[in-house]
């Protein structure tokens, strides 16, 4: 979701600086730029790869950098196609796209039929929701790419799009509850024709709706403690529902970690609060009189004058056992409070369990979670306690390439804090450690292939060029860009690392984008901007999903692959065009990449039911669906 429409949360109180100038200088210092004019292109940051087998071994940093090229064919076997802004899904030749599942479709038994002028909460708490984004697969027996349960996300609702002849000003109680409703995460059984379709079931065991009304459960510091208490729950240990979840992840024992992440929009009156109160909440970008939803109308939690610890309860990292249709979904407190992106997991070299994610906020900070315990491959019921206990860091870059992992505990500038305090008001634990400002860090995750991080930064369109003290096309930072991490030793564990720029996005035929493609020549590559969630293949190339391309290249947002090593690193491709209005989100393989599944979200987005800028899929009104992409002769995706 981006980010333009919503409240800005307030400045950061303590001046960290921005990554931007860091970034600068990082780059002037190794002769990198021409600094004859503003937004010359930045030449190679560095000119080669480091192969899975390399790091594995534990090749240093440097000798990795200063490597020539290791030779070999390119691991993408796909041509570029070109922008558009047609109402379709465009794919590269050879491959197909097909629509899985789309909002209003049975999800749960007994799930009515979709009617858009009839719509019930109680019809829509059993049907796919609204504004489909991340997207999981999960086998149903081990090591299965045909038989398996889908796990997507619906990240926000917007009544213009839902209901004809809508008032924004006069929402009805039963709108607001079927908005309610259509949040939440939708699990679905699926499975794979012979002739290498995909079909969905509608009445399996499995099948699940999870939305605003669903009990879920607190874990970690702040479970039970008072920043969670409220007048409905004086224990602070019962949370209705979930909201805005966008980006997410699978843990190694199949689970599905879901994200909130704009969750402020739903609460109102922060101005009645007491002068502390306001300045947290405001942190988090709560509006200070009534919210633009007006659910508070109808529903007191979300007025903060009636209920100042509903807001506390969300913007967490939320854990789902899609194999257990009657589990309770569980708060990971732990892992901190803020706008979370995504949370992508890997394993520490001594076994311990590392999530990354990112705060998706202009100026805000990229974090990891170590656990306490390890995991244990052969015993689940112990690893679903794993992410309850352990360390929440946050990032800081400085300018010479290197990083650390600042831990958020109660000691130095936080002694007066406790754990709870961290894990809910984590934007400002993270802002008394001095962490790095990052322009809007959105999906991490860890490259299977050669263990180093990839962290999108989609852009940030309030950076002024007063904040920039020298020549940098950066600011504002319109298109985005991509971090590669190298954490010290590959153990991703470290509290050290180094950092590249891999991606600079843009228009490279404009030479005041400068742009930089991992020093791949840019005479031979198109424009990409605002990258938004990543996945990886079985080679480890990058592909890439965008939210933003309609404002900043005129052209619907897309997905692009780009391999990470060989003499084609950097080598950007188109692999698909999405709508009008249509954000591209939720890339996911199969297990042997046979079948990609993308989220097309918001279709027709900013034009309303009244005027639609798109009628994808069926021609007659937008609806957010799940499309899955195959080679048409069965092979592997990219290849």
């Amino acid at each position: 979701m981006s980010n333009d429409s919503i409240e800005a949360p307030a400045p950061h109180r303590n001046g960290n600086e921005p990554f931007e100038s860091i970034l600068r200088r990082r780059i002037s210092r190794r002769g990198l730029v021409k600094a004859a004019a503003i937004g010359a292109p930045l030449m190679a940051l560095s000119t080669s790869p480091l192969l899975g087998s390399r790091l594995f071994g534990g090749a240093p940093l440097a000798e990795a950098q200063e490597s020539p090229d290791q030779g070999g064919l390119s691991t993408v076997g796909i041509e570029s196609i070109p922008h558009d802004l047609d109402d379709t899904i465009n794919i590269a030749p050879g491959y197909a796209a097909e629509v899985l599942i789309r909002w209003g479709d049975a999800v749960e038994s007994g799930a009515p039929a979709f009617d858009l002028n009839n719509q019930t909460a109680s019809a829509a708490r059993r049907q796919f929701g609204f504004n489909c984004d991340y997207v999981a697969f999960m086998p149903l027996d081990p090591g299965s790419v045909r038989f398996g349960l889908l796990g997507v996300n619906h990240e926000y609702t917007s009544g213009v799009d839902m209901f004809p002849g809508y008032d924004g000003d006069n929402p009805t109680a039963e709108q607001v509850a079927v908005e309610i409703a259509n949040h939440g995460l939708s699990v679905v059984r699926i499975s794979r024709r012979g002739n290498g379709t995909w079909q969905r079931y509608r009445n399996s065991y499995y099948n699940r709706r999870i939305h605003g009304e669903t009990p879920m459960v607190p874990t970690g510091p702040a479970a039970g403690s008072a920043h969670l208490q409220t007048s409905a729950d004086p224990t602070g240990m019962d949370i209705r529902g979930m909201f805005n979840n966008c980006g997410g992840g699978k843990t190694p024992w199949g689970t599905i970690l879901t994200c909130e992440e704009n969750f402020h929009q739903y609460f109102a009156n922060n101005d009645s609060l007491d002068e502390a109160a306001q300045a947290r909440n405001a942190r988090y970008g709560a509006p200070g009189g009534e919210s633009r939803r007006k659910w508070e109308r109808f529903e007191s939690r979300f007025d903060l004058a009636q209920e100042p610890n509903e807001i506390n309860r969300h913007g967490y990292v939320v854990e789902i056992d899609p194999y257990d249709p009657h589990s309770t979904p569980r708060k990971h407190t732990a892992l901190g409070r803020f706008k979370h992106e995504a949370a992508n997991t890997t394993l520490s070299d001594d076994n311990r369990v590392v999530v990354y994610s990112g705060d998706d906020q202009r100026f805000d900070y990229m974090y990891k979670f170590v656990s306490r315990n390890k995991y244990n491959a052969y015993n689940r019921i112990a690893n679903l306690g794993l992410l309850e206990e352990g360390t929440l860091y946050v990032a800081k870059l400085d300018d010479s390439g290197s990083g650390e992992w600042i831990p958020l505990v109660p000691t130095g500038p936080l002694s007066d804090w406790s754990l709870a305090d961290i894990s809910v008001f984590t934007r400002e634990a993270a802002d008394l450690v001095g962490a790095t400002p990052m322009d809007r860090p959105e999906d991490i995750e860890v490259n299977p292939v050669n263990r180093r991080v990839y962290a999108a930064l989609t852009n940030n369109t309030r950076r002024t060029e007063e904040q920039i003290d020298g020549p940098n096309p950066r600011g504002p930072n319109t298109y985005g860009h991509i971090l590669e991490i190298t954490e010290n030793d590959g153990d991703a564990a470290s509290t050290s690392f180094t950092w590249d720029v891999f991606i600079l996005c843009g228009d490279p035929a404009n030479p005041e984008h400068g742009t930089y493609f991992a020093g791949f020549d840019q005479s031979e590559l198109d424009s990409i901007a605002a990258p938004d969630n990543v996945a990886f293949d079985g080679a480890g190339n990058l592909w890439v999903t965008t939210d933003g391309q309609p404002r900043s290249l005129e052209a619907a947002d897309a997905a692009y692959v780009i391999p990470t090593a060989g003499p084609e690193r950097g080598r950007l491709r188109r692999f698909l065009t999405g709508v009008p209005g249509g954000e591209v989100t939720g890339p996911e393989f199969t297990p042997d990449y046979t079948a990609l599944f993308l989220a097309i979200q918001h279709p027709g987005e900013r034009g309303g039911l009244e005027e639609p800028t798109s009628t994808w899929p069926d021609g007659d009104f937008p609806r957010p669906s799940v499309i899955v992409t195959r080679r048409l002769d069965g092979g592997v995706i990219g290849s």
